[in-house]
């Protein structure tokens, strides 16, 4: 495991928060789990994902391969009655999400998605000055989101999301982030219209040079109206990180909130960048909003980057495993996500706009 999702936010998270400890890894090969946990000084290692979940000394599992593989091995330590973390998009379809929600009920364990937006600082000072009226009724919101993937080019490893039914599109990963954390700000869709478009019909994999087909969207734009009236639209671009990066502007009565991205220049994927509040009321300037330490939920000891929020996150599942209660976002929230997705892509295939689905 030379570099990767775990490796670079999960196993330093994890290792950063003392209610954790690492007791175990697989990958697809005994010689890279051996290499990792010799690495990091974990006691087991695994090629057979299947055995590590059955071993008597772990209580949770974390689940960060690819999107294809979340629903077998969440079935599998789900009804070995541990606990579990894994990574959005929650499954390949929403089907399969809505079975793992049920397992972890039926089973009695504590759940956890990968929604990292909602751990971050930025996200949840905007949602608690949206409700504690700093912008009044909220009137519209704004949402552009851009990602250099999905472009014309795929390595070999990401090649498999070039194809609509992976479970990893442009709509459901970088997308399913960005609408969750708009939606944690400002409430649910209750109407939408949508397109969502597949405007690159192949793509060049990089280290062959081979032409394969791209049936996942490279391009999807939503407009709707929130549960609260106001207005929304979103934006989603792939293959590009000239212009907007990244932009979530919220307009109402009284004034308006921005989150942007703290450097301008680099790709920002909403889960896991840094992001600066920014405010304006009674018509002047937009001007920068100290984000408070209490949205810092971690120690200190955890770093900067990659791994921040995800620890933010299992700083919430742990508290609710001391205390016996559920910690949001579950699996509950993930299938709902799921759903608004179908929702959207419906709009789009059908043409009509989609009116109180839930």
């Amino acid at each position: 495991m030379r570099n990767g999702w775990a490796r670079d936010a999960h196993i330093p998270a994890l290792r950063a928060l003392p209610d954790f400890e690492i007791t175990a890894v697989s990958t697809s090969r005994q010689e890279t789990a051996e290499e990792t946990a010799k690495h990091f000084k974990i006691p087991h290692a695994f090629a057979d994902p299947y055995k590590m979940i059955q071993h008597p000394d772990i209580d949770l599992v974390a689940i960060c391969v690819r999107v294809p593989f979340h629903h077998q091995f969440a079935m599998a330590a789900l009804n070995a009655g541990k606990h579990l973390y894994c990574e959005w998009p929650l499954a390949a379809t929403t089907e399969q999400a809505q079975q793992m929600c049920d397992s972890a009920l039926r089973n009695g364990v504590h759940h956890m998605v990968g929604l990292q937006a909602r751990a971050a600082p930025a996200f949840n000072c905007v949602r608690d000055l949206v409700a504690g009226g700093y912008v009044g009724e909220v009137l519209s919101s704004t949402m552009i989101i851009a990602t250099p993937a999905w472009g014309t080019e795929f390595t070999l490893d990401w090649a498999y999301m070039a194809d609509r039914l992976s479970g990893n599109t442009l709509m459901t990963s970088p997308g399913g982030h960005a609408i969750d954390a708009l939606c944690y700000c400002l409430g649910e869709f209750r109407e939408l219209s949508s397109v969502v478009a597949n405007q690159r019909k192949q793509i060049k994999i990089i280290e062959t040079g081979e032409m394969i087909p791209m049936t996942a969207a490279d391009q999807v734009s939503i407009s709707g109206v929130l549960q609260s009236g106001a207005v929304a639209s979103v934006q989603l671009k792939a293959g590009t990180s000239n212009g907007t990066g990244f932009l979530f502007e919220i307009h109402g009565s009284h004034g308006t909130l921005a989150i942007v991205p703290t450097d301008a220049h680099q790709a920002t994927y909403i889960q896991v960048a840094e992001f600066a509040v920014r405010g304006a009321q009674a018509g002047k300037p937009l001007a920068d909003i100290s984000v408070p330490e209490c949205y810092h939920w971690v120690p200190a000891a955890v770093p900067a980057g990659l791994a921040f929020n995800v620890a933010q996150l299992y700083m919430r599942m742990a508290g609710g495993i001391r205390e016996g209660k559920s910690a949001s976002p579950g699996f509950d929230v993930a299938v709902n996500r799921h759903r608004l997705l179908d929702v959207i892509q419906k709009a789009s295939d059908t043409g009509v706009r989609q009116i109180s689905w839930t």
